[in-house]
């Protein structure tokens, strides 16, 4: 169906309240979650808690003693029937050194034997798109991004790590990712950034947000050696 005509409303549970605006992960239907997002947080709502964008919807974590999902869906309403004059920011393509293969890209090449290429051809594929992030979450920092080529689709490891350092980029089914923060986790990691994506003792903690484009520039190894030693100096 794609964009919904009309956006859904509905409950989640005692404290939730979900705005579904289309059933499927597509540029225009996340443009338009973000504009209800942006609207949402320049006049949050009386008694919400929280706010929690998506791909295709919207949850709002409330408290029942401080207002009701009648209220909410009488407010979100009226912000939908403005949502198209809603201004959101102009996104930002995000360059992110990566060092592919090797210690930092463990996975490249089962990648790349999986898909009948070299682990070079997987490289620049990987490289090429400027990859849309239609969310931010499972960790603080972590990008999911829109636009892997369809050649790199890559099932997840049928066993996940239990520890994957941060700054490493990977693969898992037909989406592409770099891990914000070391974790546990199950995707294909094809290479590592230098950069550390979440910095929690900064003003500004991330390094991009939903909306934007990150592009990853293949570099060699000493490289990263360099950038990754400026990053920890703090320059």
């Amino acid at each position: 169906m794609g964009l919904f005509e009309k956006p859904l409303l509905r409950m989640m549970g005692d404290r939730g309240f979900l705005v579904e605006l289309g059933d499927e992960i597509a540029p225009l239907i996340n443009r338009k979650v973000r504009m209800l997002t942006s609207a949402l947080d320049q006049d949050v709502p009386e008694g919400v808690l929280e706010i929690v964008p998506t791909y295709r919807s919207i949850l709002m974590i409330y408290d029942p003693l401080l207002t009701t999902p009648a209220k909410l869906e009488k407010e979100i309403s009226i912000l939908l029937d403005r949502l198209d004059s809603i201004q959101i920011p102009e996104p930002t393509v995000v360059h992110i050194p990566v060092c592919y293969g090797g210690e930092h890209g463990p996975d490249l090449e089962h990648v790349a034997k999986t898909h009948d290429l070299s682990t070079e051809e997987v490289i620049r594929i990987h490289s090429e798109p400027e990859y849309l992030i239609y969310m931010i979450g499972f960790t603080p920092g972590f990008p999911f991004l829109g636009g892997l080529p369809e050649i790199l689709t890559t099932p997840r490891l049928e066993s996940p790590r239990v520890l994957v350092p941060a700054g490493s980029v990977g693969i898992a089914n037909n989406q592409t990712g770099m891990y914000s923060i070391d974790s546990p986790g199950g995707w294909q990691l094809i290479g590592r950034s230098p950069l550390k994506p979440f910095q929690p003792e900064k003003e500004n903690p991330f390094l991009y947000q939903a909306g934007d484009y990150l592009k990853f520039d293949p570099i060699p190894p000493e490289e990263y050696d360099r950038i990754r030693a400026e990053v920890e100096a703090g320059k």
